[in-house]
């Protein structure tokens, strides 16, 4: 019998060591997790707080970084301090591409930096006295731990500054576990600059270098061996007649946009101002209508600028454009080709074209409708373009001169001198080669300067 007791004593020792060891992994496992979970943040928190407050733009922020859970054990064993920019800063005054920079997944580290060197892993009041306040120059560390930022305060003008930030709003958020004050513009470390301008000028290096313009062979229009670079604002090598667009009949879509490979103008900007000019100007409302909305001239007269050439534009007046009939305007392209020879491929003003005529007597100018040529000769103290009834003088001198684009105003429409024809009793009549009538605008002159 005792023996049966003894058996059942030894049963239950180990039934009850059991169930101690049992109890005693749950504890263990239960407290390890615990232990490893995150911190339980309440409802009076002062990252709630941040999440909830006018500064969304840093809230965000900081959940890009994914910055929340370290935050959370830092509030879990101190008080902190936040300074937090104001919105307008992360918006509109930041550098866009210090921002793309930010937000790249690959700067995340940069990122984090960045927002961490913002938060101190201790109170700091706004008052001037009490636990946390401080007047002077004070430095403290970070959470990013190898920045520190400098807090000055003045204790007559309560002015406070961090980095050289005005603090716009002190205690603008108080909690019993931090503090936020609001600053002016957002801190950024040394490190995370030098981050993001060693990665741009990685850009800049990896971007393709400028060349200059191929040589094109004049005979067969095919390309010779590559020209060699050009110095930024150098003229082109390529010839302005090979740089234009191909006609309507060959590409009925609209000219390439401005901004060729060297970018050292900018032409669409200066072909826009010029045609603004026109049209406040007065009397050139046509000619501006035609080279924008009739035509595309305007995009390939941008990109031919873009690339470092020059034009001077012969613009008929409003009274001139009005002369010219339906026929002359629905034939296919003749839009173009009448605009192509009112544009002189040079640069010219009223006084370099008034000393040629009057040193040389006849000029004869290239434009753009190859192979035509417009003459130019003095008459009457002025410069007269074309020949004959078919003649137009310079009337409104240099309505627009920039360095690039200069802006002649005549008082009639040019045509190449097979497609003249003569003007008898105000009866248009049409010539012996049955080209389309002209029909020239009563010509007005003005005397030049001599």
């Amino acid at each position: 019998m005792d023996c049966g007791i003894y058996g059942i004593v030894t049963k239950l020792r180990t039934l009850l060591l059991f169930i101690y060891i049992f109890m005693f992994v749950i504890f263990s496992t239960s407290h390890s997790l615990s232990s490893s979970s995150t911190v339980q943040i309440n409802s009076n928190s002062i990252l709630v707080a941040l999440l909830d407050s006018h500064y969304t733009e840093l809230a965000e922020l900081v959940e890009k970084a994914m910055l929340l859970q370290t935050l959370e054990e830092t509030v879990g064993k101190n008080n902190i301090t936040i300074f937090a920019p104001k919105n307008e800063a992360l918006e509109r005054d930041l550098d866009p591409n210090f921002k793309t920079f930010l937000l790249e997944p690959r700067n995340l580290k940069s990122l984090q930096t960045l927002l961490m060197s913002h938060i101190i892993p201790s109170r700091i009041n706004g008052s001037g006295s009490g636990s946390g306040s401080v007047f002077g120059l004070t430095r403290y560390k970070t959470l990013s731990k190898v920045h520190q930022i400098a807090i000055q305060s003045n204790e007559t003008s309560r002015q406070w500054t961090v980095n050289g930030a005005k603090i716009l709003h002190l205690n603008a958020v108080t909690r019993p576990d931090g503090v936020i004050h609001g600053i002016e513009r957002l801190l950024i470390p040394r490190s995370v600059q030098d981050d993001f301008n060693r990665r741009r000028s990685l850009v800049s290096i990896a971007a393709i270098k400028p060349e200059g313009a191929p040589e094109v062979d004049p005979r067969t229009h095919r390309l010779k061996k590559p020209a060699p670079p050009q110095n930024p604002g150098s003229p082109p090598v390529l010839p302005i007649y090979d740089a234009l667009a191909p006609g309507p009949s060959l590409a009925p879509a609209p000219a390439p946009g401005p901004g060729g490979p060297r970018h050292h103008f900018n032409g669409e900007a200066q072909v826009k101002d010029f045609i603004q000019t026109l049209i406040h100007y007065g009397g050139y409302n046509e000619m501006a209508d035609i080279l924008v909305n009739l035509t595309s001239l305007a995009t390939e007269m941008s990109r031919l600028v873009s690339e470092g050439y020059v034009l001077t534009v012969l613009a008929p007046n409003d009274e001139a454009m009005a002369k010219l009939t339906t026929d002359q305007l629905s034939e296919p392209g003749s839009p173009e080709q009448i605009m192509y020879y009112h544009l002189i491929p040079e640069y010219q003003t009223e006084e370099s074209m008034y000393n040629a005529v009057r040193r040389f007597g006849k000029v004869r100018y290239d434009t753009l409708r190859l192979p035509h040529k417009v003459d130019a000769q003095e008459a009457d103290g002025s410069v007269k373009f074309g020949h004959g009834d078919g003649s137009a003088y310079l009337f409104d001198p240099d309505i627009y001169t920039d360095g690039r684009i200069s802006v002649q105003g005549i008082d009639g429409v040019l045509f190449p001198h097979q497609e003249e024809e003569t003007v008898v009793d105000k009866d248009v009549t049409r010539t012996q080669t049955g080209q389309p009538a002209k029909v020239v605008a009563k010509q007005r002159r003005v005397k030049m300067k001599k």
